[in-house]
């Protein structure tokens, strides 16, 4: 038995409850003897396994994005160009605000999939996901962009259990100098609820290095534009009146997608003629409550010193300050919404640590729905507005009109003096209620959070071996780390308060967890076969240690064929807003699924699917049995039979406190360079996920008894029970499986050709109990791009066309199908080298047909621009 291998099984028999659940860091490839090609054999990856290695030979699946590639998208920006990448997923909520997913059960806010900044967290602290690239990079400072779809929790720790991205920047010692972008564009053009608006964004950077020891760089980002509208009016609730036969707009309780106020807590059960009717408030359109005008400004700064020439020592300043459109279960206007980042990092070949503070201000932001909602109010309060509605349509059917005529005579009755979008009135009451910090009577969004971040890994093996050459073996690799984070919070009494008992709710709240891991591999066989695996342990304050194992071996016959597998586990802990969480909104706590937020409420609330329904069925048989011109007396024994009749439709809450998610996942892969020069790149993955404990959210209501047998009496209406929105764990087991085949082809004279298609199902679940986040994902969406950067002289052009199929998106504000699409991007750019510019007229959605990327939110159409960017000749 070769030396190596011998060794190796000493380990493995020694070590063996470790190596089957730890990782390997990547021991270097063998020097690649091949001649340079323009798709590199030797290009490198970190993201994978946390330090440099063959992304041909990476253990999962990772995607790259380097320079050139970035220079020949049509997209505006590197960030938009993410959206093309194999096995990724976008939506977007707002022209300034995407989001990226993979592999599976998108929302508006990932929290499962992490977004790092030269390996620093760029969340905002208290939503647990980032706002787009709104704290990242500009495209002048971009270096190379990673992105690991599938979960990544074990070497991460980050909730990373979807995937992450991590954009590299560009280090002042190695680009030097000043480069100016300046982007001008148009966007809404042929939009039915708007004119055409101009969309800016101009860039610097600057960098310069001092001494041979000391550099730095400066950067900065002004964008202006027009948002994209969210006008869908699809009818939440079409059957709201459906007992009384009144559909479509003669419906009294219609709740159209991006209208809000007239929400299920904006409607009343309205006795009419004998006749229970389900009424909403008339509630205002997104448009009316909401400013479009999109003003971001990002600016860092970063010093960089060397140590020596293998270590250097860097502290990074950022500062985002927005205005745009943000989404959750609800929209919101982000306005003078800020964040900051103050990072130090040391990087050696041995030792990375890092140390991080981000701080939040979310300024004059607001609520969207909540806006509308005391809009309205403010104007009316419910009962009022109930008495003047039932009034006028009982004044209505006496005059002769119709039941339908009825209600709209009614509605305008009871809206006589509302306030009207656009004038002074109105906008006073908006700036009023932008100011309230209590959603059940203003809309303000008041919340300041911190998160502290400190991390660190040694490349064990490495140290030995540059200390005592003979002390370790070659082909076997050690490395560890540790982090720790805390996440601070000040409460503002209605978005956070610190539950904690003996303490003062609004003395400052802290979440925190600590972890670590331990990584180990080796390669056997020549070499031609890397086994590597690592173990991660996490503890979190409200959660027992949790373990996360990963596996992963690949073997490499020739350098240019690699096969890949592995076997990981990921665990993801609630975010703040998930476990902490104290907001009144429209009549309806939203709390913490923590036990020290919601202790007690759980036990003795009804699911509010079972409340409607028996509201629903009670409404039924009063409409059913209740004579004409019946007495109130009369109406009361009927209400009193109904709900006798239907009180077993009442189910309990059947979910409790909340625990972590957890995913086990499989993913076997093949990577290839092939033909002369490996002009040909292919990459194949498939993957197998479980998931469960899925964290979401439920509406459960506890009447205001304690007497159960009076319960049903109580949860028949509104003002004698207290309605709670709880953050739980879905009941239901989920599997979903999936893959992707990606190719690309360099053409002669500098032809660059690309195809990716990519593959997702949801396969089953047991115990479905619908509870678990939707899984919000096309079937199959695929990219085809063509592009040359010299086509002509100095002209270069891009083109890539997208397509992906129609599928059921589920989300708290409305479950549909969300219709397939497809988008052609193109560019030509024209590099006028003697004078240090290029100019890049381009445009995403070129045909401007207007889609959706999900349900709820707005159509995006064509933006249109030219990019002139000066490269200054150190740059």
């Amino acid at each position: 038995m070769p030396q190596n291998l011998r060794f190796l099984t000493a380990v493995l028999i020694a070590g063996q409850p470790l190596l089957k659940s730890a990782q390997a860091q990547a021991v270097p490839s063998p020097p690649d003897t091949t001649r340079a090609t323009s798709i590199e054999l030797r290009e490198v990856v970190v993201a994978a396994s946390r330090v440099e290695e063959s992304i041909l030979q990476s253990p999962v699946t990772v995607e790259k994005l380097n320079a050139r590639a970035l220079r020949l998208t049509p997209a505006p920006s590197f960030f938009d160009a993410i959206e093309n990448v194999k096995g990724v997923q976008v939506i977007t909520p707002s022209l300034g605000f995407k989001v990226i997913n993979a592999r599976g059960f998108a929302n508006t806010t990932n929290v499962r999939f992490a977004q790092l900044v030269d390996g620093m967290d760029n969340q905002a602290p208290h939503i647990g996901g980032p706002i787009g690239n709104a704290l990242g990079p500009s495209d002048l400072d971009i270096n190379t962009v990673e992105i690991v779809p599938g979960t990544a929790a074990a070497l991460y720790g980050l909730n990373a259990i979807n995937g992450l991205a991590n954009f590299t920047t560009r280090n002042p010692f190695v680009s030097e100098g000043l480069s100016v972008q300046q982007k001008t564009g148009v966007n809404h053009l042929r939009d039915a609820h708007t004119s055409a608006h101009l969309y800016s964004e101009t860039s610097v950077r600057f960098a310069k290095v001092l001494t041979p020891k000391l550099a730095f760089k400066i950067n900065g980002t002004y964008t202006r534009g027009y948002d994209w509208i969210a006008s869908d009016q699809t009818d939440i609730n079409p059957r709201g009146n459906a007992t009384t036969n009144l559909f479509g707009t003669d419906n009294p309780a219609r709740d159209p997608v991006s209208s809000y106020g007239n929400e299920s807590s904006d409607r009343s059960t309205l006795v009419l003629g004998g006749k229970n009717y389900s009424v909403a408030r008339t509630g205002y359109q997104e448009q009316d409550v909401v400013d479009y005008q999109l003003q971001n400004v990002k600016a860092d700064a970063a010093l960089h010193y060397k140590l020596n020439a293998r270590t250097e020592l860097a502290y990074t300043y950022r500062l985002a300050v927005l205005d745009n459109v943000y989404q959750r279960s609800n929209r919101f206007r982000l306005q003078d919404y800020r964040l900051q980042q103050h990072g130090l990092s040391l990087s050696s070949p041995v030792v990375q640590l890092r140390a991080y503070l981000t701080r939040e201000n979310t300024g004059q932001s607001y609520n969207l729905r909540s806006m509308a909602e005391n809009l309205d109010r403010g104007f009316k309060p419910d009962a009022l507005w109930n008495r003047d509605y039932t009034a006028a349509w009982n004044q209505a059917v006496g005059n002769g009109q119709t039941v339908a005529q009825a209600h709209t005579t009614a509605r305008a009755a009871a809206d006589a003096g509302r306030l009207q979008p656009g004038t002074p009135a109105f906008d006073q009451k908006l700036r009023e209620l932008q100011d309230i910090n209590n959603w059940d009577v203003g809309a303000a969004l008041r919340v300041k959070a911190d998160l502290a971040h400190a991390e660190g890994q040694v490349n064990i093996a490495e140290a030995l071996r540059r200390n005592r050459p003979s002390s370790w073996p070659a082909f076997l690799d050690l490395m560890a780390g540790a982090d720790h984070r805390t996440y601070i919070v000040v409460p503002d009494g209605n978005y956070f308060i610190n539950p904690e008992k003996n303490r003062d709710p609004y003395s400052n709240l802290t979440y925190s967890k600590t972890g670590g891991f331990l990584q180990t591999g080796a390669r056997v066989f020549g070499q031609k076969l890397r086994l590597t695996a690592t173990l991660r342990a996490d503890k979190n304050d409200y959660f027992s240690l949790r373990f996360n194992p990963r596996l992963t071996g690949v073997y490499s016959p020739s350098q240019r064929h690699n096969f890949r597998v592995s076997y990981q586990s990921g665990y993801r802990f609630p975010s703040l807003f998930e476990g902490f969480s104290n907001v009144n909104s429209g009549q309806v706590k939203r709390i913490g699924g923590l036990r020290v937020m919601s202790d007690g409420v759980f036990e003795n609330s009804y699911l509010r699917t079972s409340i409607d329904a028996f509201t629903a069925a009670v409404s039924v048989y009063q409409n059913a049995n209740t004579p004409p011109n019946a007495t109130p007396a009369q109406q009361q024994t009927v209400r009193a039979q109904a709900i006798e009749t239907n009180k077993k439709l009442l189910v309990k809450n059947p979910y409790t406190y909340l625990r972590p998610e957890y995913i086990r996942s499989l993913e076997l892969g093949y990577k290839a360079a092939l033909l002369p020069g490996g002009r040909l790149l292919l990459d194949v993955d498939f993957y197998y996920n479980t998931y469960r404990d899925f964290i979401a959210q439920v509406e459960a209501y506890v009447p205001k008894t304690l007497n159960p047998d009076s319960a049903a009496i109580y949860l028949n209406s509104k003002s004698t029970q207290n309605r709670y929105r709880l953050w739980t764990n879905s009941q239901t087991k989920v599997y979903n499986y999936g893959g992707s085949l990606g190719v690309r082809y360099e053409l002669p004279s500098g032809y660059l050709a690309g195809a990716n298609a990519t593959y997702a199902r949801l396969d089953r679940t047991e115990s479905g109990d619908g509870l678990e986040d939707g899984f919000n994902t096309p079937r199959w969406a695929y990219n085809l791009s063509l592009a040359n950067e010299k086509a002509f002289r100095s002209f270069g052009f891009g083109l890539n066309y997208r397509w992906q199929a129609r599928y059921y998106s589920q989300t708290f504000l409305v479950n549909g199908d969300v219709p397939a699409y497809s988008s052609l991007d193109a560019q030509l750019t024209y590099t006028a080298s003697a004078a240090n510019l290029r100019f890049k007229l381009g445009a995403t959605n070129l045909l401007n047909r207007y889609y959706q990327t999900y349900l709820g939110g707005p159509s995006v159409g064509g933006l249109y621009y030219l990019a002139v960017t000066f490269q200054g000749p150190k740059g």
